[in-house]
């Protein structure tokens, strides 16, 4: 994606800029990208790319690996839940025992791989451009560990955000707000969970976070950091956007049941194309007024 604010101080360094978003073979380069914040520039000389593409069959096939992983975990939780005997009538209101800490280091561990399988598809874009960047500009001496870098912080926002949906599904189920499948009791707490997320997609800063989750180049050039403690800000702060645009989406587990994989696959596939289609604002407003009207039925049936 050419993103026209940027700046780059040579016309070559544009043109590479450019054909290194439309994932082709750069023109040779010579000075620097742009200046990143703080002061602090890339200054390391773009030099001509003689192997282009070198990256990419590796770190997607890393990507795949880990996405497949997770989703193998996911499908057999669901499987293993799906077998429980199903409760009684009335066994609902009987009470709940409370997470012993083990389980609540599963639940973590699912949560983990719930936010992995659905975030890095649409996260592929930007991974794959910054470490095609990375191995040119040479800010790493091991240009992979570099990516691994910016992946590792940027899941690890999202495990972050995992952490505390985490806590709260303790809470939620110690009060015996959820049923096997881990999705709320209350037919009115579910529609007004979707009525507060539908209501978000038309916020400015849901639409200020998806800007900058659309633009991976923009980000790539403006936000550049030298070195792999580089890299791992980077992610950080990517995770972080990505964080603000979709987590009460995330959120809606809690209405669809944490263990649905249909929701999982729904909101994967919302994630991807808000991300990656030319009118991914429209999508998410549209898919805004989508869950405020499924909410609405719920709340006045």
């Amino acid at each position: 994606m050419r993103n026209d604010n940027a700046e780059p101080e040579h016309e070559v360094a544009h043109e590479v800029a450019h054909e290194v978003a439309h994932e082709v073979e750069p023109a040779p380069a010579a000075g620097p990208l742009a200046s990143s914040p703080g002061g602090v520039s890339m200054s390391t000389l773009i030099r001509v790319d003689t192997q282009p593409g070198r990256e990419r069959p590796l770190v997607i096939a890393c990507l795949a690996m880990l996405v497949a992983l997770c989703w193998a975990c996911l499908v057999f939780r669901a499987l293993r839940i799906a077998t429980l005997e199903p409760p009684l009538p009335g066994a609902a209101l009987a009470p709940t025992p409370p997470y012993r800490a083990s389980e609540l280091m599963l639940v973590l561990a699912m949560w983990g791989a719930m936010l992995s399988a659905i975030t890095l598809p649409a996260a592929t874009p930007v991974i794959l451009l910054f470490a095609h960047i990375n191995r040119l500009a040479q800010s790493v001496r091991f240009p992979n560990i570099g990516t691994l870098a910016f992946v590792t912080g940027y899941l690890a926002v999202w495990i972050g955000f995992g952490a505390l949906a985490t806590l709260a599904q303790w809470a939620l189920h110690d009060a015996g707000a959820l049923d096997t499948g881990m999705a709320f009791v209350n037919p009115a707490a579910i529609g007004l969970a979707l009525v507060t997320a539908g209501l978000y997609q038309w916020t400015p800063v849901k639409h200020a976070c998806l800007r900058h989750c659309r633009a991976p180049l923009s980000f790539v050039i403006t936000s550049w950091r030298p070195g792999l403690a580089g890299a791992l800000r980077m992610g950080v702060t990517h995770g972080a956007y990505c964080v603000g645009c979709f987590w009460l989406l995330m959120l809606l587990l809690f209405a669809a049941g944490v263990t649905n994989l249909g929701a999982l696959l729904g909101l994967a596939a919302l994630i991807m194309l808000e991300k990656l289609l030319p009118g991914g604002a429209v999508v998410a407003c549209a898919g805004g007024l989508g869950l405020v009207a499924w909410g609405t039925l719920l709340l006045f049936p």
